[in-house]
């Protein structure tokens, strides 16, 4: 029955113990975990947000310092000396001075046709006149193209302005190297798998993939497209291969041309994971040092349970035992009572029948005989054992009749022989010697004789106790003394050579209910008792103690009051 009562108590206290902490802990983790996740999330997308616009910065810077570089041209050189080749070959140096993206430059005239290059192929007086590119550079006077073959049948782009002098338009065009710009697209270099690359409107890919497409095709993956010109779009998507990328895409050239920068999911949040990884373990070593915690103080808290019970239910008999003592004692000292007043009678007429002898033998009426002499000695022991239960009865009535402290000048030296006299037969019967030491020089003290005698008896009774523990019924010896003390004291010594007691006892001795005896043995009491006893009495009570070599208690009381 106990047993379930614990483990339902233990289950109870178990539960609390981890809830209570639990459920806080996690909806603390869960709340910070949303926050920082959401935090960071946030600020990658940022941070590639800012990439993303900062490579169309550039890009569009680079586009438009090319196209300057060849406005500055235009209006800085005639056509007529534009057409030199001696004169293009110089433009064309310094172009390349600039930057050494150009890969060659040309001049057109009004129809269309190549009037003057310099570059490695051989297209002087091609006719440009019905080409798409050559019609919107004259019509809208900058053109930069997506990438295509043309008459060279080589991926390239080209760059082509126009102008009016004297009333007919006229026309340069550079051609871009493909490997330098892809190059400058190339650039970004996000963690381990970030890559960028340029489509155009109909998603045909400007710069190669670094992920295995080249220029002219069509990207491994969906891309999808920015509202606004100048707007940034970021999402989360599956390429062809399966793999989650994280995409920015942004419009470049009015929105001819799509920048798209990519990262794998993974390297993207790296940080992220790794913070998750270490919130999911700091999550399992805080469960389970919860748990583990939880365990431990409740096994300790069930543990102090039931050690408490056990010593109530100890306390409990003890406190029965003591009323059972105590009700022994009253009953005792009514017995005591009871037969003082036969003791009384016999006395009484143990002394008439010895005085009526006397007067027999003096009238001669009984001669002297052997029987006689059997009678006055029959006569004398009755009185003797009369005498001996008188003193018996009154020792108990003494001890029984005292109720309030009643302070006293004691003699000890007279006062200690008489306790000793009522322990002497018992100590006897077991094999006990009893030494007296008791200095001449002892003073009398002030306290109350009932009270003291309780105290001796007790200690007489432990010792008694102690020594029978050790040796049995032979062998056991027991002191008890008194002498002077600092300042007019005296001091009372009652040691033994018994079993003594054990180091971690020593401080629990004058506590309540303990006790060393075995059940229905000892009620725990006596030794706080005598302990507030001496107290009362302004005295002080000590012990010095070793485990199978003996006890020696000493009392101090103070002295006699003049």
């Amino acid at each position: 029955m106990k047993n379930r009562y614990y483990a339902s108590i233990r289950k109870k206290i178990l539960i609390s113990m981890i809830l209570v902490p639990v459920v806080p802990f996690i909806l603390c983790l869960g709340l910070g975990y949303h926050y920082f996740t959401t935090s960071l999330e946030t600020s990658t997308i940022a941070s590639l947000k800012r990439i993303v616009s900062d490579h169309r910065q550039m890009i569009e810077s680079f586009l438009t310092e090319r196209t300057n570089d060849l406005e500055f041209i235009l209006h800085a050189t005639p056509f007529a000396d534009l057409k030199r080749p001696e004169t293009l070959l110089r433009v064309f140096n310094n172009l390349q001075a600039r930057s050494g993206a150009f890969l060659d430059l040309g001049v057109f005239d009004a129809d269309g046709r190549h009037v003057a290059y310099h570059g490695p192929y051989e297209l002087k007086s091609k006719d440009y006149g019905g080409e798409a590119w050559f019609q919107r550079t004259m019509t809208e006077g900058i053109y930069i193209s997506d990438i295509f073959l043309g008459y060279r049948r080589v991926p390239h782009f080209i760059i082509a302005v126009s102008t009016e002098e004297n009333g007919r338009r006229w026309a340069i065009r550079a051609t871009i190297d493909t490997h330098y710009f892809t190059k400058l697209v190339e650039m970004v270099r996000i963690g381990k798998t970030g890559e960028a690359y340029l489509l155009n409107a109909d998603g045909v890919l400007q710069t190669r993939q670094r992920s295995g497409r080249e220029l002219m095709q069509q990207p491994l993956d969906q891309v999808a497209y920015p509202d606004a010109p100048s707007s940034i779009r970021t999402y989360l998507a599956r390429d062809a291969t399966g793999e989650r990328f994280l995409y920015a895409t942004t419009w470049l050239k009015d929105k001819g041309w799509l920048l798209v920068i990519r990262q794998e999911k993974a390297d993207a949040f790296r940080s992220l994971n790794a913070a998750v990884y270490g919130i999911v373990l700091i999550s399992i070593i805080g469960l389970g040092a919860i748990v583990a915690v939880a365990f431990y103080v409740t096994g300790r808290i069930v543990h102090k349970m039931k050690a408490m019970d056990t010593e109530k239910e100890s306390l409990n008999q003890q406190l029965i035992r003591a009323q059972r003592l105590a009700e022994l004692g009253e009953m005792a000292a009514g017995f005591a009572h009871e037969i003082n007043n036969p003791l009384q009678i016999i006395r009484s007429e143990q002394a008439l029948m010895d005085l009526n002898f006397g007067e027999l033998k003096e009238a001669g009426m009984l001669a002297p005989s052997e029987t006689l002499e059997e009678i006055d000695d029959a006569m004398a022991q009755i009185k003797l054992q009369v005498e001996r239960c008188a003193g018996i009865t009154q020792a108990i009535l003494k001890f029984g009749r005292q109720n309030e402290p009643k302070l006293q000048n004691v003699d000890l030296r007279s006062f200690i022989p008489q306790i000793t006299g009522m322990v002497a037969k018992k100590a006897s019967v077991n094999g006990i010697e009893i030494v007296q030491d008791i200095a001449e020089s002892t003073p009398p003290i002030h306290g109350d004789p009932g009270q003291l005698q309780q105290v001796l008896l007790n200690l007489l009774n432990n010792a008694m106790d102690a020594v029978m523990q050790l040796h049995g019924p032979a062998g056991g010896s027991i002191t008890i003394g008194a002498a002077p003390f600092n300042g007019g004291q005296a001091r009372i010594m009652v040691g033994d050579n018994g079993c003594g007691i054990e180091s971690e006892n020593m401080k629990k001795i004058f506590s309540p209910f303990f006790t060393t005896k075995p059940v229905g043995k000892g009620t725990g009491l006596g030794l706080s008792v005598c302990y507030g006893i001496i107290h009362a009495m302004g005295g002080s009570m000590a012990v010095d103690s070793m485990p199978n070599c003996g006890s020696t208690f000493s009392i101090v009381l103070p002295p006699a009051a003049s």
